[in-house]
């Protein structure tokens, strides 16, 4: 069966094409994305702008018109944090029906980090070892502790990127004591998470996708050769070479990271507090792996979709 999936987000609606077997196996056909700022103005405020929705709908007749030229069975649509927290959502999904004909289901946090579990378990070789899984959007953040056969816990933090972009409004350049103070925010939300690493000894942190294809893509075109990321879908980030980039992220402005080679556009104004997100992880925990993982929620929802049928 031929199946699309769009993964509304809070930055970035993304588009995945692909044919899933019996077995539920599948082949990527064709991937997309199309920055649109959902969030903007308004993720803090729990409201959706009426410039925000006009993107939205843009992008979604775009996407639409790709899926429809590879001829799928099903198109489904998927609303992250900027849809489940907004008070207007319904505003923006009724208008998507009746312009656009798409249905758009909103998925809970919950579930959110479960599909990005069976996302990072297609894409990484797991085993007994229990590790952190970790999902950077734009409203929210997806903790998972999983093994290969078990998730024993999850959950998801209002600390996406476009939420700490908009209140701490930070300079550029990041200042030290903005940071400090972005980290003590962190901390006043992470207390479980840390209390969960230490009980299910947790030494390596995996991403899904986003930000940390862009820390994976950075790293090899600084340390390797962009062809080493072909064919594989994670890639092992050595923790030196982050904390390098990290410190570059830190100490540039926002023109001045445009110009870095292997970040995309798109991820230019929040690249830096994704970085700082994750160092605070690597300090306060004693991971000892990074790592990148192509597959992510919408990896996922392909496969959930299939498991429901």
């Amino acid at each position: 069966m031929r199946t699309a999936i769009i993964d509304l987000g809070t930055n970035t609606f993304n588009l995945i094409v692909a044919d899933v077997d019996e077995n539920c196996h599948f082949t990527i056909k064709h991937r997309d994305k199309i920055p649109v700022k959902l969030g903007m103005n308004g993720i803090n405020k729990g409201i959706i702008m009426p410039d925000a929705m006009e993107r939205g709908l843009v992008a979604l007749q775009e996407h639409l018109v790709t899926a429809k030229s590879f001829n799928p069975e099903k198109i489904s649509a998927y609303g992250t944090s900027a849809l489940r927290t907004a008070y207007n959502s319904e505003e923006f999904i009724n208008q998507v029906k009746c312009e656009l004909g798409l249905d758009i289901e909103i998925i809970t946090g919950e579930m959110e980090a479960e599909y990005t579990y069976y996302g990072i378990k297609n894409a990484v070789q797991l085993d007994s070892e229990y590790v952190l899984m970790l999902d950077i959007g734009g409203g929210s953040n997806e903790f998972i502790i999983a093994n290969e056969s078990e998730i024993v816990w999850k959950k998801s933090y209002m600390l996406g990127m476009s939420r700490v972009l908009e209140r701490f409004q930070p300079s550029d350049p990041i200042l030290p004591q903005e940071i400090l103070a972005m980290e003590k925010y962190f901390d006043e939300h992470l207390t479980e998470l840390y209390e969960k690493c230490k009980k299910f000894e947790v030494e390596t942190l995996i991403g899904s996708s986003g930000s940390f294809d862009s820390f994976a893509t950075m790293i090899t075109y600084e340390y390797y050769a962009t062809r080493v990321l072909e064919n594989i879908t994670s890639f092992r980030i050595p923790l030196n070479q982050f904390y390098h980039l990290h410190s570059q992220f830190i100490s540039t402005t926002s023109e001045e990271r445009k110009k870095m080679r292997g970040l995309e556009l798109m991820r230019v104004e929040m690249i830096h507090l994704a970085s700082i997100f994750v160092n605070h992880l690597l300090q306060k925990l004693p991971i000892e792996n990074l790592i990148q993982s192509d597959y992510s929620l919408k990896e996922g929802l392909i496969l959930q979709s299939c498991i429901r049928k």
